[in-house]
């Protein structure tokens, strides 16, 4: 379960910096709003993989808040509804195989 979800979040950390520049030139966001909002998702993204091994409970909570933010940005961005549900649907397939591997594992 941990190697799935952060490879799910960082995958999602790249779509969310891929985004800044569609919302500043396509969306006309403020650069400024746009860099640090995007930013700080992409770069929480990155920290929630990172603490998957450790912390797998709050990697599991911060990535699900994290799901619902980038399906949310879809009100600046629309194509991120899109990808924030998509992102969304591998997160939950995420868990769930996860959790179905190490149940089957006894881990």
């Amino acid at each position: 379960m941990k190697r799935l979800c952060a490879t799910v979040l960082v995958m999602e950390a790249i779509v969310i910096a891929l985004a800044i520049p569609v919302a500043v030139h396509i969306d006309h966001l403020a650069p400024h709003s746009a860099t640090v909002t995007g930013g700080v998702a992409a770069v929480a993204a990155v920290i929630f993989a990172a603490t998957a091994r450790p912390l797998l409970r709050l990697t599991l909570a911060g990535g699900s808040l994290l799901q619902v933010f980038v399906i949310a940005a879809g009100s600046v961005v629309p194509v991120m509804y899109f990808l924030g549900g998509i992102f969304a649907v591998l997160w939950i397939i995420g868990i769930w195989l996860g959790h179905r591997y190490e149940h089957a594992t006894g881990q």
